[in-house]
Protein backbone atom coordinates (compact mmCIF):
# COMPACT_ATOMS: atom_id res chain seq x y z
CA UNK A 1 0.00 0.00 0.00
CA UNK A 2 1.33 3.63 -0.86
CA UNK A 3 1.16 6.91 1.11
CA UNK A 4 -1.22 8.35 -2.18
CA UNK A 5 -4.12 5.32 -1.26
CA UNK A 6 -4.07 6.19 2.27
CA UNK A 7 -4.27 9.81 1.47
CA UNK A 8 -7.33 9.73 -1.12
CA UNK A 9 -8.68 7.68 1.92
CA UNK A 10 -8.11 10.23 4.68
CA UNK A 11 -9.32 13.08 2.11
CA UNK A 12 -12.83 11.33 2.36
CA UNK A 13 -13.18 10.08 5.41
CA UNK A 14 -12.55 11.85 8.82
CA UNK A 15 -13.72 9.52 11.34
CA UNK A 16 -10.16 8.76 12.89
CA UNK A 17 -8.51 7.36 16.54
CA UNK A 18 -4.82 9.07 17.40
CA UNK A 19 -2.28 6.70 19.28
CA UNK A 20 0.10 8.49 21.54
CA UNK A 21 2.60 7.20 23.90
CA UNK A 22 2.52 7.63 27.75
CA UNK A 23 6.42 7.97 29.74
CA UNK A 24 5.85 4.34 30.23
CA UNK A 25 5.22 3.22 26.77
CA UNK A 26 1.42 2.63 26.61
CA UNK A 27 -0.50 3.60 24.14
CA UNK A 28 -3.10 6.59 25.00
CA UNK A 29 -6.20 6.29 22.57
CA UNK A 30 -8.53 8.97 21.59
CA UNK A 31 -11.41 9.75 18.78
CA UNK A 32 -9.93 12.80 16.53
CA UNK A 33 -11.39 14.21 13.35
CA UNK A 34 -8.55 13.41 10.45
CA UNK A 35 -7.87 14.20 7.32
CA UNK A 36 -5.10 15.23 4.44
CA UNK A 37 -2.39 18.43 5.33
CA UNK A 38 -3.81 21.51 3.00
CA UNK A 39 -0.99 23.04 4.63
CA UNK A 40 1.69 21.61 2.43
CA UNK A 41 0.77 21.16 -0.99
CA UNK A 42 0.15 18.34 -2.59
CA UNK A 43 2.63 15.97 -0.19
CA UNK A 44 0.95 17.25 2.80
CA UNK A 45 1.02 15.27 5.52
CA UNK A 46 -2.23 13.66 7.59
CA UNK A 47 -3.16 16.47 10.25
CA UNK A 48 -5.55 16.15 13.43
CA UNK A 49 -6.78 19.57 15.47
CA UNK A 50 -6.68 18.67 19.41
CA UNK A 51 -7.33 20.50 22.66
CA UNK A 52 -3.73 22.08 23.77
CA UNK A 53 -4.04 20.78 27.33
CA UNK A 54 -4.75 17.03 25.90
CA UNK A 55 -2.99 14.21 27.10
CA UNK A 56 -2.24 13.58 23.23
CA UNK A 57 -0.59 17.07 23.21
CA UNK A 58 1.35 16.00 26.57
CA UNK A 59 2.55 12.98 24.86
CA UNK A 60 3.59 14.05 21.79
CA UNK A 61 6.17 17.07 23.04
CA UNK A 62 7.45 14.55 24.85
CA UNK A 63 7.35 11.63 22.62
CA UNK A 64 6.44 13.05 18.32
CA UNK A 65 5.78 9.54 17.38
CA UNK A 66 2.00 8.30 17.03
CA UNK A 67 -0.34 6.61 14.34
CA UNK A 68 -3.97 7.65 13.01
CA UNK A 69 -6.16 5.35 11.61
CA UNK A 70 -9.03 6.20 9.52
CA UNK A 71 -12.24 4.53 9.27
CA UNK A 72 -14.93 4.38 6.61
CA UNK A 73 -18.60 5.45 7.79
CA UNK A 74 -19.80 2.01 7.40
CA UNK A 75 -16.89 0.97 9.25
CA UNK A 76 -15.34 -1.78 6.51
CA UNK A 77 -12.42 0.15 5.08
CA UNK A 78 -9.51 1.37 7.30
CA UNK A 79 -6.49 3.04 6.89
CA UNK A 80 -3.09 3.39 9.21
CA UNK A 81 -0.18 6.41 8.85
CA UNK A 82 2.23 6.26 11.01
CA UNK A 83 5.23 8.37 12.04
CA UNK A 84 6.37 11.29 13.81
CA UNK A 85 4.75 14.92 14.06
CA UNK A 86 4.91 18.50 14.02
CA UNK A 87 2.74 20.44 16.55
CA UNK A 88 1.67 24.19 15.46
CA UNK A 89 0.21 25.96 18.14
CA UNK A 90 -0.49 29.17 19.16
CA UNK A 91 3.16 29.29 21.02
CA UNK A 92 5.48 29.01 17.66
CA UNK A 93 2.74 30.62 14.98
CA UNK A 94 2.09 34.01 14.44
CA UNK A 95 -1.69 34.06 15.59
CA UNK A 96 -3.35 35.06 12.25
CA UNK A 97 -1.59 32.40 10.57
CA UNK A 98 -2.23 29.86 13.00
CA UNK A 99 -6.36 31.50 13.01
CA UNK A 100 -5.89 30.58 9.01
CA UNK A 101 -4.84 26.66 9.40
CA UNK A 102 -6.96 25.70 12.28
CA UNK A 103 -10.04 27.44 9.44
CA UNK A 104 -8.49 25.87 6.53
CA UNK A 105 -8.23 22.24 8.49
CA UNK A 106 -11.90 22.79 9.51
CA UNK A 107 -13.10 23.25 5.81
CA UNK A 108 -10.88 20.33 5.11
CA UNK A 109 -12.73 17.88 7.41
CA UNK A 110 -16.23 19.33 7.37
CA UNK A 111 -16.42 20.07 3.37
CA UNK A 112 -17.93 23.29 4.64
CA UNK A 113 -18.04 26.42 6.00
CA UNK A 114 -18.41 26.86 9.85
CA UNK A 115 -21.29 29.07 10.41
CA UNK A 116 -19.98 31.54 13.09
CA UNK A 117 -16.25 32.13 11.94
CA UNK A 118 -15.24 34.40 14.76
CA UNK A 119 -16.94 32.25 17.02
CA UNK A 120 -15.19 29.55 15.94
CA UNK A 121 -11.98 31.45 16.32
CA UNK A 122 -12.65 32.15 19.99
CA UNK A 123 -13.20 28.50 20.52
CA UNK A 124 -9.99 27.59 19.07
CA UNK A 125 -8.47 29.82 21.33
CA UNK A 126 -10.11 29.52 24.35
CA UNK A 127 -9.04 25.33 23.43
CA UNK A 128 -5.32 26.48 23.07
CA UNK A 129 -5.70 24.01 19.59
CA UNK A 130 -2.87 23.05 18.17
CA UNK A 131 -2.85 21.29 15.04
CA UNK A 132 -1.13 17.63 14.66
CA UNK A 133 0.70 16.99 11.45
CA UNK A 134 1.76 13.48 11.04
CA UNK A 135 4.88 12.53 8.62
CA UNK A 136 4.32 9.07 7.41
CA UNK A 137 7.03 6.33 7.52
CA UNK A 138 4.90 3.41 7.51
CA UNK A 139 1.30 3.00 6.44
CA UNK A 140 -1.36 -0.07 5.90
CA UNK A 141 -4.85 -1.06 6.02
CA UNK A 142 -7.50 -2.03 4.09
CA UNK A 143 -8.96 -0.21 1.11
CA UNK A 144 -11.03 -1.33 -1.40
Amino acid sequence: MEFNDVKQFFASNHRGVINTFRRDGSAQTSIVVCGVSPFDGDDGPIFVTVRGTSYKVRNLRRNNRCNVMAVAEDWRQFAVVEGTVTLNDYQNTDAEEMRQMLRTAFMACGDHEHPNWEEYDRAMVQQDAVIVRLTPERVYGLIR
